[in-house]
């Protein structure tokens, strides 16, 4: 399957496969099998440090191999997105974040060998103590990296692998003295 496109039944074999409702539905006239691609919840985590900065990871492989990234990822089943949170931050950068608290939420495309996922990135902020040591997940995160900023203008300058975490930045950035 490439492009959102099967070009064979995965319950009957056929050929007669259809791609519907811009690669998120899938409709077997044969044998009746259909499929929706639902949106996937994912979730990202704006971790600031005493300085006010942003911790960031460079990503280690694709999508966005050697972007900036958030902590985060997609929430597993039976999951709360406060979960995936918790596992994603230990998972990443071996320290569990403190004060977790719900920021927003944007949409995403992650394209991934030749699929587009929709998801609902679901954004927090949360702290790392000063004195806290980060050790990169093998595979996940080649290195970390604190950045500030000032303006919407610094983050768009950011090398950022999604839109959704850019426009969650921005919305913090606004928001980040209303104590939201």
């Amino acid at each position: 399957m490439k492009n959102n496109t099967f070009n064979f039944c995965p319950d009957c074999g056929s050929k007669n496969i259809r791609t519907e409702m811009n690669g998120r539905k899938w409709l077997c006239p044969d044998c009746g099998f259909d499929l929706y691609n639902n949106v996937a919840s994912a979730v990202g985590v704006i971790i600031i440090n005493s300085k006010g900065e942003v911790l960031f990871e460079r990503r280690a492989k694709d999508p966005k191999k050697g972007c900036l990234d958030l902590p985060g990822g997609f929430t597993d089943p039976d999951e709360t997105a406060e979960e995936t949170v918790k596992r994603e931050c230990l998972e990443e950068t071996s320290v569990e974040p403190s004060n977790i608290k719900y920021l927003c939420s944007f949409p995403n495309t992650y394209e991934y060998k030749g699929f587009s996922y929709k998801t609902c990135d679901l954004y927090y902020t949360a702290f790392y103590s000063d004195d806290v040591e980060l050790k990169p997940q093998e595979g996940e995160v080649v290195s970390f990296e604190f950045v500030k900023f000032e303006t919407e203008e610094d983050i768009d300058k950011a090398d950022l692998a999604f839109i959704s975490a850019r426009n969650a930045l921005k919305f913090w950035l606004k928001n980040r003295n209303n104590k939201c």
